[in-house]
């Protein structure tokens, strides 16, 4: 079965940060509900899908109507409190992931780690969009950029061979006509990965014995790892530093 819904566009994905260390900080995407929405009405129709919060909003159903089986099908999720807002955060936070049930948005969980170098200072109050995105025959994010906007416009991070989005590919924009090559090989550790699993490695012996037993048990040498192991691998000495 085919995608039911589009990938998303650049500036439908949201940038903020999650955490900040003294010589950088840990990026991560996601997407607000009014996307979920202007996708929702998009496909389905404005009079074709409908939510239902439960548990004083901490559950959000999303049920869209199947004109073949005349019914009603559903999908649920629960959500988690903002910090601000606290009932109208944890309303938006179940629907949003309800619609990753139904899989809107469900390609952000495929991003590569987001590492940005620079002083805590200097990005406790940074603020970025993503500006290109591009994803693989399988809906998963091959191509990022990240631009920094709350000075200067400058882009601070950059995934993959980047081409504008649209390009032709599977499940994406069907109607634009330009192609790309195909992937011939899964994609090699970036520079900035590596960089960050050095950092993090460097005077800890317990992350260095997790990068030796994470490359055992892949039976690789590290210098051939893809950026897919490498940011797995990334992300578990992260864990260690929280």
């Amino acid at each position: 079965m085919g995608r039911m819904f589009r990938l998303l566009k650049p500036n439908e994905i949201e940038v903020r940060t999650q955490s900040i260390k003294a010589n950088g900080a840990i990026l991560l995407l996601y997407k607000d509900a009014r996307c979920d929405m202007n996708i929702l009405d998009e496909t389905v129709g404005p009079f074709n899908w409908k939510r239902e919060h439960r548990r004083d909003n901490a559950n959000c159903i999303v049920s869209i109507y199947d004109e073949i089986k005349n019914e009603w099908v559903s999908k649920e999720d629960t959500g988690s409190e903002s910090n601000t807002e606290k009932e109208k955060g944890l309303a938006s936070d179940s629907f949003k992931r309800a619609c990753f049930n139904w899989g809107i948005g469900r390609e952000l969980y495929t991003a590569p780690f987001i590492w940005v170098s620079g002083s805590r200072d200097d990005l406790k109050y940074a603020r970025y969009e993503c500006t290109k995105i591009g994803y693989d025959e399988n809906g998963s994010i091959n191509q990022l950029e990240i631009t920094r906007t709350d000075n200067e416009r400058k882009v601070v991070y950059s995934h993959g061979v980047l081409y504008s989005h649209g390009v032709n590919r599977k499940n994406n924009q069907a109607n634009d006509k330009t192609t790309t090559p195909k992937e011939t090989k899964e994609k090699t550790m970036s520079d900035g990965t590596h960089k960050a699993i050095a950092r993090l490695s460097k005077d800890n012996e317990n992350n260095k014995k997790i990068v030796i037993e994470e490359l055992k048990k892949l039976n690789k040498h590290y210098k051939d790892l893809t950026q897919a192991e490498a940011s797995t691998i990334l992300m578990k000495l992260e864990k260690e530093e929280v």
